[in-house]
């Protein structure tokens, strides 16, 4: 075999980020729910890739997810035993805007009930069940892969890989009720946000949230957070205003945003010089349309690194 010349890398590389990283990063990040481990599983994979003569292998695309499927439920199981230390809520590393779509989806053009969904509702159903049932589930109902393909991939029989679909199936229709959000929609729910945020008007923000409202804040014990979940609408919209009240809030400005394909926000602080500070996605209520029914607050800074860090007082 004659060795690779330097165009040839180039080449290879180039074609695997056009043919195959998008659909890998798609797979890796809901698998763990972080976009730096997505990231690192891919760079493994393009590594490992680099080893093997292409000619040898038939279905590149395949051979490749299964190694991102194999380093997946190798770290899974490291990020369960931390996740069972970690402090106070945990919630997955957010994707903004158009990545959803352009970075972060196996297909933009797909339209499987669960291709396009990194909502935070359904990356946190997914975190409720085992490994193989979250790679099984995954493989089959946002990448619709057989069970064939996918019994290959996890070393199982496609009656048991039906199996473990089937669970996971049930777990996520259980935890989760997925809904479309229209524009208009998202625009009214954010304004209302926004305005009873800018008036720290806690009983104009307890109107805008469903009675059963949730309210779920990730500072990873790096920075203060409310350690639980807050249930109901009159108490999350007490806490989080009082937030907005208190004097390191001040300089905070709004910026819209979507958020894992949610309305949402993310907050700079202006009196540190235009620091990201925390993201904040809106869930829009399955039982009570128009309202929100769900605010999800990351602000472990660890999770907010791949965002943009900083913008001017008046970007």
């Amino acid at each position: 075999m004659t060795p690779p010349t330097s165009a040839d890398s180039i080449a290879r590389a180039e074609r695997f980020d056009r043919e195959h990283a998008r659909s890998l990063r798609a797979l890796a990040y809901r698998m763990l729910g972080s976009r730096a481990d997505a990231e690192d599983i891919v760079q493994e994979a393009w590594l490992r890739w680099t080893e093997v003569d292409e000619a040898t292998v038939t279905h590149a695309g395949a051979y490749l997810s299964r190694i991102v499927t194999h380093l997946c439920l190798d770290r899974l199981g490291s990020a369960q035993a931390r996740r069972e230390h970690y402090v106070g809520v945990w919630l997955p590393e957010p994707l903004l805007d158009d990545e959803t779509l352009t970075e972060w989806a196996p297909d933009p053009q797909a339209q499987a009930e669960f291709t396009q969904d990194v909502s935070i509702a359904f990356m946190l159903a997914l975190e409720r069940l085992s490994p193989l049932e979250r790679a099984a589930f995954l493989l089959h109902e946002v990448f619709d892969l057989d069970f064939d393909e996918i019994g290959q991939r996890l070393e199982r029989t496609p009656a048991a890989c039906r199996q473990l679909n089937s669970r996971a199936r049930k777990h996520v229709q259980a935890d989760y009720a997925r809904r479309e959000v229209g524009q208009e929609e998202r625009q009214r729910l954010f304004a209302a946000f926004s305005h009873a945020v800018q008036t720290r008007d806690p009983d104009a923000l307890a109107r805008v949230l469903a009675d059963d409202a949730v309210m779920l804040a990730d500072g990873g014990g790096k920075v203060s957070a409310v350690p639980r979940p807050l249930h109901g609408s009159a108490l999350v919209a007490r806490t989080f205003i009082g937030f907005t009240r208190m004097a390191t809030s001040q300089g905070w400005r709004l910026v819209p945003a979507q958020v894992n394909g949610l309305p949402g926000c993310l907050i700079f602080d202006d009196a540190q010089g235009g620091e990201l500070v925390q993201t904040i996605a809106l869930a829009p209520s399955a039982d009570h349309p128009g309202r929100i029914g769900a605010l999800y607050i990351q602000r472990n800074p660890d999770k907010l690194r791949g965002l943009p860090a900083r913008l001017g007082p008046h970007s």
